[in-house]
């Protein structure tokens, strides 16, 4: 059987500074009021919920419109990513499960920060499942909106462009050939060129019409098993399709199906291979009467072991922050 991990750490961080749509801020509070810990405590999960990191302005600005100021918005973006990557750290030390909650999908910055210096502090590879209609690969340089949470991927993989304000002792390191992009269709042109060169795999939704769920994701887990690898998965609302998940703010047509997304969720619990978790670009500004809530809620208990008869999987270890 599944092994739990010894405890599920919930941290929040609740900015929507790398979007360009407010609102994404309050997901994280969103996911709580949707019922996330108890369909984790329901699965029989310790839970430990950290409560959300913020950044704090010690004076209010004159001017209503100063958070849109891309400088102030990249201080309120790399803030938080360092304090979130020494949180992650903290909680991958004491041998518990980081539950990442967003927030933009800037906040990536420092989850899969504390996920590479941990996993690189143990001589463990990283691997990335990145869920998401997008494949957020820009460069300050590339993107055509300038938005933070367009570029947390190529900042990991440590492409050019970026200005030393973004270089920290806090900040990790990601191979891109162990990235995976999942349900991309929405690429940017100078941004396909990168992933290209780097040999990023690109898994779009034409591959997963054509292949199936089932066919693409088995080789992504028997490569993480067979590397021995720390699997961190980020989940973008997008990646769902609008009509059953209408809270996010890029949202593109065509996404995945509500099978389709909770068999992702359900053969990564089987495979026991994930490390890690965020949650992201939830807006419960833009949703429908907490419709995209709920369901990523449901999203997570499938990852955390939810199944429609409660069968048991074979014996597989899941991974957690311990070796």
């Amino acid at each position: 059987m599944v092994t739990k991990p010894k405890r599920i750490d919930i941290l929040g961080v609740a900015t929507a500074s790398g979007a360009s749509v407010r609102g994404c801020g309050m997901g994280p509070e969103a996911l709580r009021v949707a019922g996330l810990l108890e369909a984790l405590v329901d699965l029989e999960h310790a839970v430990a919920d950290h409560g959300d990191l913020r950044r704090v302005y010690p004076q209010i600005s004159t001017n209503p419109s100063s958070w849109r100021l891309p400088e102030e918005r990249k201080a309120d973006v790399l803030d938080l990513a360092a304090r979130t990557s020494q949180a992650g750290c903290d909680i991958l030390a004491d041998g518990n499960f980081p539950l990442f909650l967003g927030g933009d999908h800037s906040i990536a910055i420092g989850t899969l920060s504390a996920v590479s210096r941990y996993s690189a502090a143990k001589g463990k590879p990283v691997h990335v499942l990145w869920v998401d209609a997008h494949a957020d690969y820009n460069t300050p340089d590339t993107s055509p909106s300038g938005n933070l949470h367009g570029m947390p991927l190529a900042l990991l993989c440590g492409e050019p462009g970026f200005d030393d304000s973004f270089r920290a002792d806090w900040l990790g390191n990601i191979e891109p050939r162990n990235v995976t992009i999942f349900g991309a269709r929405s690429v940017d042109r100078e941004e396909r060129k990168l992933l290209q060169a780097r040999g990023v795999d690109v898994i779009d939704m034409r591959k997963i019409d054509q292949v199936g769920v089932v066919g693409l994701m088995q080789p992504i887990i028997e490569r993480a098993k067979a590397a021995n690898a720390h699997l961190h998965v980020s989940f973008d609302v997008d990646v769902v399709d609008p009509a059953i998940a209408p809270g996010g703010g890029t949202l593109v047509p065509g996404g995945l199906t509500y099978r389709e997304a909770h068999l992702i969720m359900e053969m990564l619990h089987d495979s026991g291979v994930v490390g890690s978790l965020d949650i992201v670009e939830l807006n419960p500004f833009l949703d429908h009467g907490g419709k995209s809530a709920t369901l990523l809620v449901d999203l997570v208990a499938s990852l955390f072991g939810c199944s429609i008869m409660g069968e048991e999987p074979g014996p597989v270890e899941f991974v957690t922050g311990e070796d």
